[in-house]
C-alpha cells in the first residue's frame, strides 16, 4: 500500500492550491470582460485576452490531470515522489508553454498580406524598444519574450534526464523559437520575425533551467 502524505503536508498543499485557483478565477474574470464585444470565436481564440482567459480557466483541469497521472503511475508501481514530479513536469510543460506560443502566433493588423518583416540584426529590436517607448513597455516586452519557453526550461530537465543540461535547454529553446519565428513568416501573420526574439526565448529557457537546477543536477551525470 502506498504511504499517504502526512496531514501537515496535505494541509500545506491545500493552502497553496486554493489561492492559486482563486487567482486563476480572478484573472479569467478580468480577461473575459472585453471579450463580449467581439463576435463569434474570434474574441476567445484570436486575442491576447481570450488566450489569457482560456489559460486561466484551464488551470483546474491541469491540476486534475496532474492528480490523475500521478495516481495512475502510483498504481502501476512507480514511486509516489517520482509519480507526482513527472506528472507535474509533463502537464506544466504543456500548460506553461502553449498559451505563450499561441499568443505570439496571433495575427497582426494585416494577416495574409504581402508584407513580411524580418530582422536578422542581433539586439536591434531590443535597442529600438528600449529607446522608443517607456521603460515599463520595454521591460514587459523583454520579460514576456523570456517567459515563452521558461516553463520548458524549468521543467524539461526535471522530467527528462537527457535534457539535464543548461546548454541543451538553451539549444532547444533557440530551436523552438526559430520554428515559431519561421511560422510567423511563412503564415504571413504580419508580425516581425526577429533574431532578438530567438535570443530572448532561448536565454529565458536557460535561466529557468538554472532556477530548477537543484531538482535535476543529480541526473546530469
Amino acid at each position: 500500500m502506498e504511504p499517504t502524505a502526512p496531514p501537515a503536508r496535505r494541509t500545506r498543499r491545500a493552502v497553496l492550491l486554493v489561492p492559486a485557483l482563486l487567482a486563476a478565477a480572478a484573472v479569467a474574470f478580468l480577461a473575459q470582460r472585453p471579450l463580449g464585444r467581439r463576435g463569434g470565436w474570434t474574441g476567445w481564440v484570436g486575442t491576447v485576452n481570450g488566450v489569457v482567459f482560456l489559460a486561466a480557466a484551464a488551470l483546474p483541469v491541469a491540476v486534475l490531470v496532474v492528480w490523475a497521472l500521478a495516481r495512475r503511475r502510483r498504481a502501476a508501481g512507480v514511486g509516489a515522489g517520482w509519480a507526482r514530479r513527472s506528472a507535474l513536469a509533463e502537464v506544466g510543460l504543456v500548460y506553461g508553454t502553449v498559451p505563450w506560443v499561441w499568443m505570439i502566433l496571433l495575427p497582426g493588423a494585416d494577416p495574409g498580406g504581402p508584407r513580411r518583416r524580418v530582422n536578422l540584426v542581433p539586439l536591434h529590436d531590443i535597442a529600438e524598444v528600449v529607446s522608443a517607448g517607456p521603460p515599463v513597455t520595454a521591460v514587459v516586452q523583454v520579460v514576456g519574450n523570456m517567459l515563452v519557453f521558461a516553463a520548458f526550461g524549468f521543467l524539461a530537465p526535471v522530467r527528462f534526464a537527457a535534457l539535464a543540461s543548461v546548454w541543451r535547454v538553451l539549444a532547444l529553446g533557440a530551436a523552438g523559437s526559430v520554428l515559431v519565428e519561421t511560422a510567423q513568416y511563412v503564415l504571413r501573420l504580419d508580425r516581425v520575425s526577429s533574431v532578438d526574439d530567438v535570443l530572448l526565448n532561448a536565454v529565458g529557457a536557460a535561466l529557468a533551467a538554472l532556477a530548477s537546477r537543484r531538482w535535476w543536477r543529480g541526473r546530469a551525470a
